[in-house]
């Protein structure tokens, strides 16, 4: 296709609303001063980096996104970190690695297609590859810094417009815009662009860290609403960030992501709420998202700066040292490989039993086993066992962000498994 302007496509919206909300002046709310895990290694801290304040450069993309190319001059550190992210090619397909995904998702895309993410710079050529389903744009909505300005600019009729059409129009990754809008960093602020977050936490945003709701913005769980298609987030607080609220939340307005052909159930699929069962656990009162996957760097020309070569602390070194403020010299590596096993395990463990019990409940289905008023019972037992799977299995830490609350999600869709299967077996 043809790629087409900006304006010759979105002229169909002739709302325009702007939902920039500007969240801190330093990137991060703690000064915290990482600990030097060899000797002779300076300590850095975040008040180490002087923090520039400059014209944004003139846009060089048709819609008036400040690209990452249009700021390399003016960041080269940074820059340069940002293309390090190309080398992430790895990837793991989860209906390989756990097969009885493939049934417990049976009539929804994910069963088709469910492979782990590469990173920013992959964010495009993955959402065009991917097997699954996307006839709307609304599958773009965290792909790239284009569709977040052109809702934006538009309206939240850009969500409902056409996948191919508005993706022939797309630029750039995930980029600056993503996180600073047009200012790019500019004093240390980051800007919620995403509207919907503003919508959903309003004055609650004020209690987050900024660096949390900057990368929370896209790592989160969310819904397409049905009548506008719009990427909306199940609550309107922080304190209702938990799995059960937002279970209730989404039992209230009735919502489904499909109905289960075999089983007449109306299931729920979860997405990636990092930001949540962050909040919801221990680390998010000493650290936010930015301590622990953008290391502080130090030049030697003396600019300190953080690397946007997002990792995870267990693959550097450098970003260890944000651990052992409170857990000491503990080898960190092994002691969150070991959590992150038992979680695994247990998943699979309680994954498997949810696969058991969806093939007994189609088996009851099939040959009209049970009156519906039972049968109603244990679809909706077997729809609150696979949220509460499915919010740990996506949560892509596998219990480092907070591992009570994963063992929590296990232990309740298990239990609610077995009341079901007894249902099932009276």
């Amino acid at each position: 296709m043809e790629k087409k302007t900006i304006t010759r496509v979105v002229c169909l919206s002739a709302v325009a609303f702007v939902s920039f909300i500007a969240l801190s002046g330093v990137i991060g709310g703690k000064a915290i001063t990482y600990r030097p895990l060899k000797a002779g290694d300076e300590a850095l801290s975040r008040e180490d980096i002087e923090y520039k304040n400059v014209d944004a450069p003139q846009a060089t993309s048709s819609d008036g996104t400040v690209t990452a190319s249009d700021w390399a001059e003016t960041y080269p550190y940074i820059s340069a970190t940002m293309g390090e992210m190309n080398k992430n090619e790895y990837t793991v397909d989860y209906l390989e690695e756990s097969p009885y995904l493939t049934n417990i998702y049976e009539g929804y895309g994910f069963a088709k297609d469910y492979k782990s993410a590469r990173g920013h710079s992959y964010t495009l050529e993955d959402v065009a590859a991917t097997e699954r389903p996307h006839a709307m744009a609304n599958c773009l909505t965290c792909k790239t810094p284009n569709f977040t300005k052109l809702v934006n600019d538009q309206g939240v009729s850009v969500y409902s417009m056409d996948f191919n059409e508005v993706y022939a129009m797309m630029d750039e990754t995930v980029s600056c815009y993503n996180c600073h809008g047009n200012d790019a960093g500019n004093g240390g602020k980051l800007v919620a662009t995403h509207s919907y977050v503003t919508k959903a936490l309003g004055e609650d945003l004020g209690g987050i860290d900024p660096a949390t709701v900057s990368c929370g913005q896209c790592h989160i769980e969310y819904y397409f609403d049905p009548e506008t298609k719009e990427a909306s987030m199940p609550y309107s607080s922080a304190a209702e960030m938990t799995p059960a609220a937002i279970l209730a939340y989404y039992d209230e307005i009735g919502f489904s992501d499909w109905t289960q052909e075999s089983t007449g159930a109306q299931m729920l699929k979860a997405q990636h709420p990092e930001m949540e069962t962050f909040l919801q656990g221990k680390h998010a009162s000493v650290l936010n998202c930015a301590d622990c996957h953008m290391e502080l760097i130090q030049e030697k020309d003396g600019t300190v700066y953080h690397s946007h070569n997002f990792e995870s602390p267990l693959e550097n070194e450098k970003l260890l040292e944000s651990c052992v403020q409170c857990h000491g010299d503990r080898d960190m590596t092994s002691y969150v490989r070991q959590i992150q096993s038992e979680i695994t395990e247990r998943e699979d463990e309680v994954g498997n039993r949810l696969s058991e019990l969806k093939n007994m409940l189609a088996e009851a289905v099939s040959e009209d086993e049970l009156d519906e008023e039972d049968l109603e019972r244990v679809r909706k037992l077997y729809r609150e066992a696979q949220w509460f799977f499915d919010y740990c299995y996506v949560e892509n830490s596998e219990g480092a962000h907070n591992s009570a609350l994963a063992k929590e999600c296990l232990n309740t869709s298990d239990s609610k498994i077995t009341e079901a299967m007894v249902l099932l077996e009276a």
